[in-house]
């Protein structure tokens, strides 16, 4: 065993109930302060310390200082798809009232994926991307076409600025609630932040991300995505 990477003590720090429910809530796009991870693992803010110890020391987090304030934030991008992994092949959510309901579906239609995409919008728009001739599936990447190059630039996606970055291009990321795959890598964190920057979409609590009204115009204009699909 000692020639391969011991994946159960990242298993274990994973484990503990508390560490999941604030390692799930750094899957989002900003950092967060102790105080409100100990807010969404429900747990006292001096607990919640030690357990940060504990992911930073495992290289599961790091920790961002801007002043007297600290952030923390997921170490990698790999870090992240494990989570998302994980959740795929977790129970599905227990729901207890008409507000975790309502929680749920604004998750499904549209949320962040740590810093690209998912939900149904997340899928729709990959799967238009592939019936538009934008990219096509290989592996466990999406592989851009000379038409995608043409309308990424177009669409005032830096490529040039995408392809230096260390990390993966274009990786394929299978959506935990739709079973499917949505863009994930340097290109799906430029198309989130594209949208974003167009006002299609909007930040909300919890990961959730709201299609504004421009949003859906432009959707269905430039991609052929409905209401009836979201």
């Amino acid at each position: 065993m000692g020639s391969k990477p011991d994946f159960s003590y990242v298993a274990k720090l994973m484990a503990d109930s508390s560490r999941a429910a604030m390692l799930e809530a750094l899957l989002g796009l900003d950092g967060l302060p102790a105080n409100e991870l100990a807010r969404e693992a429900n747990i006292t803010l001096q607990t919640a310390s030690g357990h940060l110890a504990k992911l930073v020391e495992g290289n599961l987090i790091h920790v961002e200082k801007h002043g007297r304030h600290r952030y923390f934030r997921l170490a990698s991008t790999d870090v992240a798809q494990a989570i998302e992994m994980l959740t795929v092949i977790a129970p599905a959510p227990r729901i207890n009232s008409l507000k975790d309901s309502s929680r749920v579906e604004k998750v499904r239609i549209a949320r962040t994926c740590y810093d690209h995409l998912a939900g149904k919008l997340g899928v729709s728009l990959t799967e238009a991307f592939i019936e538009k001739g934008y990219l096509v599936e290989d592996q466990v990447d999406f592989l851009i076409t000379d038409k995608g190059e043409k309308f990424f630039r177009d669409f005032k996606i830096d490529l040039d600025a995408l392809r230096i970055k260390r990390r993966h291009f274009a990786r394929k990321c299978l959506d935990w609630s739709e079973r499917r795959y949505h863009l994930a890598g340097s290109l799906g964190h430029a198309v989130l932040m594209r949208l974003l920057e167009l006002h299609w979409i909007e930040k909300l609590p919890d990961r959730a991300l709201k299609i504004t009204k421009a949003g859906k115009a432009g959707l269905y204009d430039s991609f052929g995505i409905s209401n009836d699909q979201l």
